[in-house]
């Protein structure tokens, strides 16, 4: 089995990774502003292995902006009723209006991976999709959208390694589906369609962004430090706000605690 790759640069220590995380992330946070003011709309598409970081990518895009400007696409399983429709049309109901943003955590890539790979679409549905893609994009950034897509890429080793550490985690156990599992004994399958889904997808319009994700810190960094880079932002003029003074009494008195009912002192009963 293949490792980590040679000539990786070593770990970033917290203390670096936090300080550069959050000067970035107040960077997207000007962004969002520059967005909401400009009425731009910004896609931004999360793709790779299953395991190689885009789910705590996305946590730390979107930790600090406004859940209503910057929202967080994520679509199950389509519905019996999906399955008929053009299989874009479900994702373009959750593109961005004036002044949003959007992430998608896996998109309409699924039917050129887990779709094509598992067998849940049919060999001319794949060609199909391998077609319309480009014109379906090249149709968003045509009508203005900024499209940013980024390819999380990890090697076999870490994914596994991932997925070992999922398993002993209760609160981490809910990522890891027998569908994942899949992707170690297809992993050679899951490569060729990736591929074949670059040689069809990596337009100009839109090009491919892939992220080396075997250090989730770095790859985290690098792909918030891109995505600032690929737009043209600026930091908008924010207005003066200065507190009220808070005015004096009238007489105002609060009811009764006893009248309320209060969430018990869980925290209280805990000890180092």
């Amino acid at each position: 089995m293949a490792g980590r790759k040679s000539g990786t640069p070593a770990a970033l220590s917290r203390t670096l990774y936090e300080r550069e995380l959050y000067r970035l992330q107040t960077e997207l946070v000007k962004l969002q502003e520059w967005v909401r003011a400009e009425g731009a709309r910004l896609v931004v598409v999360f793709e790779g292995r299953d395991a190689a970081g885009k789910g705590g990518t996305i946590k730390r895009v979107a930790e600090h902006l406004n859940p209503r400007v910057a929202r967080i696409v994520a679509l199950p399983a389509p519905t019996e009723r999906e399955r008929t429709q053009w299989y874009f049309q479900r994702y373009a109901g959750h593109l961005p209006a004036a002044g949003e943003i959007v992430l998608f955590d896996r998109s309409w890539y699924n039917r050129a991976g887990v779709e094509h790979v598992m067998g849940f679409c049919t060999k001319q549905e794949h060609q199909r999709f391998l077609h319309q893609c480009p014109i379906f994009e090249r149709m968003l950034v045509e009508d203005g959208i900024l499209l940013r897509k980024y390819w999380f890429s990890v090697s076999d080793a870490v994914q596994e390694q991932r997925f070992r550490s999922r398993l002993e985690d209760p609160t981490r156990r809910w990522k890891l589906s027998a569908m994942d599992l899949e992707s170690i004994s297809r992993w050679e399958a899951y490569s060729r369609a990736k591929d074949e889904m670059f040689v069809h997808s990596d337009i100009s319009e839109a090009p491919w962004h892939v992220v080396e994700s075997d250090d989730k810190r770095r790859a985290r960094l690098n792909m918030i430090a891109h995505l600032l880079s690929s737009v043209p932002y600026h930091a908008e003029p924010r207005p003066a706000l200065t507190l009220p003074p808070r005015p004096a009494p009238t007489g105002y008195e609060r009811p009764p605690r006893k009248l309320q009912t209060y969430v018990p002192d869980h925290a209280a009963g805990l000890r180092e």
